[in-house]
């Protein structure tokens, strides 16, 4: 079943510090939930919280209906999903919205009922709410013993840059008093009759059981953008130890339930989960422990291995050296250009702009622990995944084994990269995370390793490439300076490639005016060519997918879709190098990459302007997704008006702020708790062809999560995917009529130190048997309008398709 798209801890510091633990909807039986509620004693309170689909379909919702139907004892929040439950479990019609609403504003008023404790009330108090929904529950339906508490104040939504900018934080005027919050709960069925008239397309935000310690809320309280989420659930904590104290405790150690949409989040107690992991007797029933499903499967890290490698690292810095030799460029050209450049690669910060990135990493086939790892998945095309792949690895003799991965791709590097030891001293004083270790990619269907079902079509390209480089050179284009950096085994104390290559280097320097030739290279007038790209979907066909899209939108099934296709054409004999390098400068970008796996014929040419992922030497996780695009102007005043238009687009904010709380969802899931937070929220970047609208997520990695496992719990990029992210991923492979491949996963290193960067592959043309492939595509939502979407898509692949027709 797919999962629910958000985790309440992502936003909600927990009072005793303790993260819940996420249970999907379908993991346990009703008796292992008894069991834990009623014998154990394990938990106090439960969340049913967001994911897609409705409460009607049983796969939607599993077990959570017959949960809100018995357990009329136990505090009950539902968020979004779990409210519309709880009004369809006592009969209220959940039926279609007027229109969905989906990243975007309102404003509420309640009737001062507890679980609005201290919140203010209506218009311009600052009670602003992000909603996700395309279904509601009619207020007209709810029978006697559904009280509604709050509602929206009037039938407009704004974005969350409008609403943020007209309205001011909490007024006094707008606060419920304690005296009328009592009076309100004293006449809860008073106040239901009173609000029988108020309607008139205002809409129902929150409900209350009148008997049972049962809420519900059809917003999104954890979101970024909502106000005074963090007080709701905090007043629900009341309410729950007020139960306790009034009527006895159901249980008996402290504890949070959560069903997150198709998942069940149970908190740990502090005194029953001490080890960190959860004594769940259906771990081997029902699958608890897979992977994608929450902190099981990240409690132990401690991968039994043979063959550990105590490494030691050696390197030398030049100062100020780079210019002197013609910078990155011609450093990459000149030392490692020879024989079509194969087997190499470069991490090019082309874009160093406003501090986007500050260095670039390059080199080629090195020393005794270089190795180059192809993996592919087996040929399950449509069926349920089971596991596993097909692993070869050639060392740096040439010699290559072939294996059969029954736990996959991401375990295997996981293993591989705990099995290497290391000394910390080694890289003290180096300002950069990447010390060597494993650069190459992650394909996109991939996924089907981080809890998707199945994948619907086989990649052309291998799922995964990744070269183990031991010898590397880096440009840190703020000081100029360059490093040579070689890692080798503890017995081996060889420096024969750092001496060689910094001869090299200094031969360079003493002939410099070189670099003309290859700019002159690089420069030559060049023949369009004649033959052009042929679409995989047509004008019309992809302006078809996107009204599917906003049909399943309207339908429930997804807030946001990440649509896709791609553009192909057959080059026969090209120079590629030559073609990044006129890539990299028509479209520099702070993430371009050159990776050239030529044993098996790959080559990439990226100039993508997005972060997925870095973790840096602090265990500070980092995400940057973009959504919102928009082109350059020809002149100043146009490209600053249609800057404007981008930061303001209701569409663009309601797409970015949408992929935020998915991205503070996925780190939610390996980060402390309370530690994500959004320091740059929809920033608008420039780059050479577009403008495009940016945010930051950050968060502290939990000790005992990897390296491998903060990538698998965020892969693939929710830019790139949409969100609930599983089911979403799920409705584009129906949609979408071919592989995603190599575009739309990510790529850049992992160090042999457990730090990573890795980008989104966009703005990207994949070289592979004698074709050029480019992905290009755009976020989906209700707002959508087709014709600009198509439009847009095609404006992203501008940059990498006019690089090739320049060469091919």
């Amino acid at each position: 079943m797919n999962t629910g798209f958000h985790s309440l801890s992502s936003k909600l510091n927990l009072p005793d510090g303790v993260p819940p633990v996420v249970i999907r909807n379908d993991d346990w039986t009703w008796e292992d939930l008894c069991h834990y509620l009623y014998v154990e004693k394990a938990f106090d309170n439960i969340v049913i919280s967001p994911g897609p689909g409705s409460p009607t379909c049983a796969n939607d919702i599993g077990i959570c209906l017959r949960l809100l139907h018995e357990c009329d004892d136990i505090p009950i929040l539902g968020v979004c999903l779990g409210h519309q439950a709880l009004g369809y479990v006592h009969g209220a019609k959940v039926v279609h919205a007027n229109e969905p609403v989906h990243g975007l504003l309102s404003e509420i008023e309640h009737n001062g009922c507890r679980l609005f404790n201290g919140i203010p009330s209506g218009r311009n108090s600052g009670s602003k709410v992000v909603r996700y929904h395309s279904l509601v529950i009619d207020p007209e339906s709810l029978p006697k013993e559904l009280i509604p508490i709050s509602w929206t104040c009037s039938t407009d939504t704004r974005s969350f840059l409008e609403i943020s900018n007209a309205s001011s934080t909490s007024d006094a005027h707008g606060m419920v008093s304690s005296d009328s919050r009592s009076k309100a709960e004293k006449c809860l069925r008073v106040s239901f009759n009173s609000h029988q008239n108020i309607w008139n397309g205002k809409v129902l935000m929150a409900i209350v059981h009148s008997a049972r310690p049962h809420y519900g809320v059809q917003f999104h309280p954890e979101s970024i953008g909502t106000c005074f989420g963090r007080e709701i659930f905090k007043n629900f904590r009341e309410i729950t130890e007020d139960h306790r104290l009034t009527y006895g405790p159901s249980v008996t150690s402290k504890g949070n339930v959560d069903y997150s949409g198709n998942k069940i989040i149970l908190r740990k107690p502090v005194d029953k989960l001490s080890d960190g992991t959860f004594p769940c007797r259906s771990t081997e029933l029902n699958g608890v422990g897979r992977k994608g499903v929450g902190p099981f499967d990240l409690a132990n890290l401690s991968h039994p291995s043979n063959g550990v490698k105590f490494l030691r690292l050696t390197w030398k810095k030049y100062n100020h050296l780079a210019s002197e030799v013609g910078g990155a460029r011609n450093i990459f050209y000149q030392l490692f250009g020879h024989h079509k450049a194969e087997n190499t690669f470069w991490l090019d910060s082309s874009s160093i702009e406003k501090g986007r990135a500050r260095f670039s990493f390059m080199g080629g086939k090195g020393g005794s622990l270089w190795k180059q790892m192809v993996f592919q998945l087996p040929d399950d095309s449509g069926r349920p995944f089971e596991g596993g792949g097909y692993l070869s690895v050639e060392d740096a003799q040439g010699s290559k084994t072939n294996t059969f991965l029954k736990d996959g791709f991401f375990d295997y590097l996981n293993k591989d990269l705990s099995s290497l030891q290391y000394e910390r001293k080694d890289y003290e004083g180096l300002p950069f995370d990447f010390h060597g270790g494993y650069v190459g990619y992650f394909g996109y269907e991939l996924k089907v390793e981080c809890g998707a079902a199945y994948n619907q079509h086989k990649s052309r390209t291998p799922d995964a490439c990744f070269f183990f480089a031991d010898n590397l050179l880096v440009v840190d284009h703020s000081s100029d300076d360059v490093y040579l950096l070689s890692i080798h085994e503890e017995c081996n104390t060889s420096t024969s490639w750092l001496d060689e290559t910094e001869l090299k280097l200094m031969e360079l320097k003493t002939s410099v005016p070189e670099k003309l030739i290859e700019e002159c290279l690089l420069h030559d007038s060049f023949t369009p060519c004649k033959v052009d790209f042929v679409a995989e979907k047509s004008k019309e066909g992809y302006i078809s997918d996107v009204e599917k899209c906003k049909q399943y939108i309207k339908d429930g099934e997804s807030y946001e879709l990440c649509l896709t296709t791609q553009i192909r054409k057959q080059i026969g004999e090209i120079d590629a190098l030559r073609l990044y390098l006129r890539l990299r400068e028509k479209n520099p970008a702070p993430y371009a990459a050159w990776l050239n796996f030529s044993k098996v014929g790959i080559c990439i040419c990226c100039s993508s302007p997005e972060r997925f992922l870095q973790l840096n030497r602090d265990g500070v996780l980092e995400a940057k997704p973009i959504k919102g695009t928009a082109k350059r102007g020809v002149t100043t005043e146009e490209d600053e008006q249609l800057k404007m238009q981008l930061q303001y687009s209701e569409k663009n904010q309601a797409e970015n702020l949408m992929i935020v709380d998915l991205l503070r969802n996925d780190l939610g899931r390996v980060c402390e708790p309370g530690s994500v937070h959004v320091p740059l929220l929809m920033d608008v970047e420039s780059y050479a062809t577009v403008h495009t609208m940016v945010s930051t997520i950050r968060g502290k990695k939990k000790p005992n999560v990897s390296a491998i496992e903060c990538i698998e719990a965020a892969f693939p990029g929710g830019s790139m995917t949409g969100a609930p992210k599983l089911r979403s991923m799920e409705l584009l492979d129906s949609i979408e009529n071919c592989p995603r491949g190599i575009y739309s996963g990510c790529m850049g290193y992992i160090s042999y130190n457990q730090t990573f960067d890795l980008n989104i592959v966009i703005r990207t043309v994949v070289l592979h048997q004698d074709e050029a492939s480019i992905g290009a595509g755009g976020a989906i939502i209700a707002l959508s309008d087709p014709i600009e979407e198509y439009e847009e898509m095609i404006l992203k692949t501008h940059a990498p398709s006019t690089a090739v027709m320049e060469f091919s």
